[in-house]
C-alpha cells in the first residue's frame, strides 16, 4: 500500500472512473473526464493505493468560503472521502498519511460529517466540533437551509480559526457559492 496525491489534471481516465464508482453519486453517472476535470479543477486528490487499485480516496477542495457574520473566511475542505471496502483500515490509514502531509505543508483543513460517523473520526483522532456544521446555511434554489451535516472536523487549523468555528451559534454563517 502507498499514499499518493494528484491534481485533477494528473488523473488518468481510469482513475476518474474508479473515483466516480467509489463515490457512487447518481447525478454524476455519465460525467465525462473533461467535465470531471472542470468540476474539480481546484482540487487535490489523495489516495491509498495498491498497484492500480484505489483502496481509499479523498478530495481536498480548495474553494470553501464561509461567510461568518458578514466576513468571508477561506478553508480547505475534505470531501469525497471513501474506502473501497469497509472495516479494512484503509480509510484510517489514508487519514493518517493525509494528516502528516497537510501538516508538513502547513495547510488549514476542515471537513464535515454526520453524527453516525463520529466514532470513526474519534478513532482517527480528528478533532470534532460537535453539532457545529448544522448551523451553516447552504443555498438550495433561492432558499437558505441548514446543512445536512452535523459536525465540523478539524484536520489542521489555526487556534484563531478553530475558535471561530467553535462559536458559530453566536454568528450568522453561510456557505458561499463558488
Amino acid at each position: 500500500m502507498k499514499y499518493e496525491t494528484k491534481k485533477v489534471h494528473e488523473l488518468t481516465a481510469t482513475q476518474i472512473e474508479d473515483i466516480l464508482e467509489l463515490w457512487n453519486v447518481p447525478q454524476w453517472n455519465g460525467i465525462t473526464t473533461d467535465e470531471f476535470r472542470t468540476s474539480f479543477s481546484n482540487s487535490e486528490f489523495h489516495f491509498l493505493v495498491e498497484g492500480n487499485k484505489i483502496l481509499a480516496v479523498l478530495r481536498l477542495n480548495m474553494d470553501l468560503i464561509l461567510d461568518i457574520d458578514d466576513k468571508e473566511h477561506a478553508f480547505m475542505e475534505v470531501v469525497g472521502f471513501v474506502s473501497s471496502e469497509k472495516n479494512k483500515g484503509y480509510g484510517r490509514k489514508l487519514l493518517h498519511y493525509f494528516k502528516d502531509h497537510i501538516q508538513e505543508r502547513n495547510l488549514e483543513v476542515i471537513g464535515f460529517c454526520k453524527a453516525e460517523l463520529r466514532p470513526f473520526y474519534e478513532k482517527c483522532q480528528i478533532r470534532i466540533l460537535y453539532n457545529q456544521a448544522r448551523i451553516i446555511k447552504e443555498k438550495e434554489g433561492t432558499a437558505w437551509i441548514n446543512s445536512e451535516d452535523d459536525d465540523t472536523l478539524i484536520f489542521t487549523l489555526s487556534d484563531e480559526k478553530a475558535t471561530l468555528l467553535s462559536q458559530l451559534p453566536e454568528n450568522k454563517t453561510y456557505l458561499k457559492d463558488q
